[in-house]
């Protein structure tokens, strides 16, 4: 469940696309190895938060400076990292498994897929005690598979709404909206004082399952219910996704929502096009790049309110038990969350962190304080049900079809997808 890109694909899913070519840094994994001085060398996959390869943010860049700090402490454990893009991390792991080179770490955006082919460490096997126990409960709960930990929570990262002040006084509209109807109302005033973009609505293959899913809690629904039943035709949702199409048949969205990636709408926010959009902190890099500050970030509005809830999403990190190096791994593991170096990720990429302790070193920042407010109350996408990776994928190609042409019906096959993989 990536929070730059889509939902990561499960591992089924991922081998059966392995085949269909890949890109990114760096080449084929490779196994990890022991040399004849005793020196053990870590093989590490992981995915790029920055702009790619070359750029002063990339992951590569980022990867470097904490691989030299450890090895500088751990004279004997070398860590040799590719980054991938998130397009093609998936597939390109999914390669190295198949070819018996399984990384001995990987950082990506699911786990759950390599629980069920039994590749994985158990967390207790690479985490110390004092680091696990200061994880968010709630975030390390959702790294178990049948009680038993797996995944480690990498960073986090939750939604807001960003609106340009600006913009918004040059409409005349007062104060940012807390209910749908209010709005269409300011979207219609932004629209009339000449914004292009007055809601920017990312619907595209990016990341089309996150703002699906933020509209849909703002009507009580979601893809699943409490009891666990899928119901991503439900009448709430429904109701959502007309009146998403009023506001795109009216012109107050992005044009044809549905080819248009979160990235693509967030750069147009930051240049001034978009009157208001759907964000994580993650965007505010993309803003401050862009130059732009006058900018406000309040909750996300639901039909009759502010939501009192938002999309949680975090990444993962994890272990593979294949080439025997738990304990390299358990110090690598250690030396990053106890060190500056998950802190150094937060303040690079503008993600949040996943320990108590973390949270609390962020406390005096401003621009992330809506984001960590609201992170003990989120939602989360049903990422443990096996059937997710096949809706998170049909859901990014599909959805924006609902605000064209007949929401019932577009929603109502995305059903019938999120059955047939359950079953």
């Amino acid at each position: 469940m990536k929070l730059v890109g889509g939902a990561a694909l499960g591992l089924a899913t991922v081998l059966a696309l392995s085949s269909c070519g890949s890109g990114g840094s760096g080449g084929s994994g490779g196994d990890s190895q022991a040399a004849g001085d005793g020196t053990v060398t870590l093989k590490m996959v992981a995915a790029d938060y920055g702009d790619g390869p070359g750029k002063p943010n990339s992951g590569e860049t980022f990867w470097k400076g904490v691989v030299d700090q450890f090895q500088a402490a751990n004279p004997n454990i070398k860590v040799d990292v590719q980054v991938i893009n998130w397009n093609d991390i998936d597939k390109q792991v999914a390669t190295m498994i198949q070819n018996g080179q399984a990384p001995d770490i990987l950082q990506t955006g699911d786990y759950s897929g390599f629980v069920q082919d039994g590749l994985l460490h158990k967390v207790d096997e690479v985490l110390s005690p004092n680091v696990s126990g200061d994880l968010l409960q709630k975030f390390a709960d959702f790294g178990k598979v049948d009680g038993t930990a797996y995944g480690i929570p990498f960073v986090s990262s939750a939604r807001a709404l960003f609106y340009n002040k600006d913009l918004f006084s040059k409409a005349g509209v007062a104060e940012p909206p807390k209910t749908w109807d209010e709005l269409k109302a300011a979207a219609q005033k932004l629209k009339d004082a000449g914004v292009t973009q007055p809601f920017g609505l990312p619907l595209g293959q990016e990341e089309a399952q996150a703002e699906s899913f933020l509209w849909m809690l703002g009507n009580g629904g979601g893809y699943k219910d409490a009891s666990g039943k899928w119901t991503i035709d439900s009448p709430q949702n429904v109701e959502t996704f007309t009146y998403l199409k009023g506001l795109v048949d009216a012109g107050l969205t992005t044009p044809n929502p549905g080819t248009k990636d979160r990235k693509t709408v967030w750069e147009d926010f930051g240049a001034g096009k978009v009157g208001m959009v759907n964000g994580g902190p993650m965007s505010i890099p993309i803003f401050d790049a862009a130059g732009l500050e006058n900018y406000g970030i309040v909750p996300i509005p639901g039909k009759s309110g502010p939501l009192d809830t938002t999309l949680g999403v975090m990444d993962w990190i994890m272990a593979f038990n294949q080439n025997g190096h738990a304990a390299e791994i358990k110090k690598f593991f250690d030396f990053f969350y106890t060190g500056d170096a998950a802190q150094k990720i937060s303040d690079t990429y503008k993600l949040l962190p996943v320990t108590n302790g973390g949270i609390e070193k962020l406390s005096g920042d401003e621009k992330l304080k809506p984001f960590l407010d609201a992170l003990p109350n989120a939602s989360f996408y049903p990422f443990q049900d096996q059937a997710w990776p096949a809706v998170s994928q049909a859901v990014k190609q599909t959805i924006g079809g609902a605000v064209e042409d007949d929401p019932a019906a577009v929603l109502g096959e995305l059903q019938k997808t999120a059955e047939s993989a359950a079953s």
